[in-house]
């Protein structure tokens, strides 16, 4: 067992105690038949007949424990679910993990377990990854980069450029649970709540809806949440999004915080859900497989495409429409 209790400067070094990190935290928790910590390069090998996805993320959340998750679970679930809804399989990761020296060693043990147990319940290899110590207030404690690589069908084609007028947009789960829960696990603002997280893998959700016809495009809401998804498919087809208040699944809860600090629940960072949009025709489809889901209660047809100058435009409860703009600042940094 290491003989340290927290990270120092000469655990990223290159020598003894870097060697030592990487054995008893890193490899104790993520070893694998791929992984191999004694090469440069690792070999994987891929389905013959399938396209090759690749995505590549960072996690720079504060705190790094919260209720419903922490960046080593987030830093899987984040990787895994945009491959996800790119309709692939997630296969491997790589981890660069960016330690801050004070660091406790019992928290980093704690946090790469939650990874390698969030890897190995998603059935992906973390197959190689590297890690660097920067001084005493350089980092947040722990940052995570990750690669993350899958493989998808060849039958499957998604993208805006499939996004059409009339589809219907839909989302799987109330949003704006992982922001509120981060916004109160700080404990900057006065506030407590037994809001958790929404930190899960979206592979179920996504097998699901690409056996429906129709199904065009999907996307999860992290940073700038549904409104930022939505902008991208302004942005992205040059058509309009009505969206309708009433039908967006918020959890009462979310919806007192954001009241009372000033935030809009539609632009907070999800980190398990999926927004999707279906031909119209298929709407009911895709919204009962995605209620039939084990946590798909909250799943809701939230609006439509349409033809019209390029906007996000907001239906409220009393009939009335807003315009939902593009985000600009940055209200809660550190969100992912």
């Amino acid at each position: 067992m290491m003989e340290h209790t927290h990270v120092s400067l000469a655990h990223g070094n290159g020598g003894r105690f870097m060697r030592e990190l990487i054995d008893e935290i890193f490899v104790r928790h993520l070893a694998n038949e791929w992984l191999d910590t004694r090469v440069d390069a690792a070999r994987i090998v891929l389905e013959a007949g399938v396209d090759v996805l690749v995505t590549t993320d960072g996690f720079t959340v504060e705190p790094l424990e919260f209720p419903g998750g922490d960046i080593g679970s987030l830093a899987v679930h984040g990787t895994v679910n945009d491959l996800s809804v790119a309709g692939a399989v997630p296969r491997y990761l790589t981890v660069n993990a960016f330690i801050e020296e004070g660091l406790p060693i019992d928290q980093l043990d704690r946090l790469v377990a939650s990874l390698g147990a969030a890897a190995r319940a998603q059935e992906v290899a973390v197959v190689a990854g590297d890690t660097k110590v920067v001084g005493r207030g350089e980092g947040g404690g722990l940052y995570l980069t990750t690669t993350g690589i899958g493989t998808r069908d060849r039958s499957i084609h998604l993208g805006m450029s499939h996004i059409q007028p009339a589809d219907r947009i839909l989302v799987s789960g109330p949003l704006g649970d992982h922001g509120a829960a981060v916004m109160l696990a700080r404990e900057q603002f006065g506030l407590r709540g037994d809001l958790k997280s929404d930190c899960a893998p979206v592979a179920g959700i996504t097998r699901r809806l690409t056996q429906v016809p129709g199904l065009r495009f999907m996307r999860d809401p992290t940073r700038g949440g549904l409104a930022s998804v939505m902008h991208e498919i302004v942005h992205g087809t040059g058509l309009a999004v009505r969206l309708f208040d009433d039908a967006i699944p918020v959890r009462d809860s979310v919806r007192s915080v954001c009241e009372m600090l000033g935030y809009d629940p539609l632009y907070l960072a999800c980190e398990g859900r999926v927004v999707a949009v279906v031909a119209e025709q298929s709407a009911d489809e895709a919204l009962a497989a995605l209620r039939g889901e084990s946590d798909g209660a909250h799943a809701a047809i939230v609006g439509s495409v349409e033809r019209d100058t390029p906007r996000v435009i907001v239906v409220t409860e009393l009939g009335g429409e807003r315009l939902l703009e593009e985000l600009e600042d940055s209200p809660l940094p550190r969100i992912c």
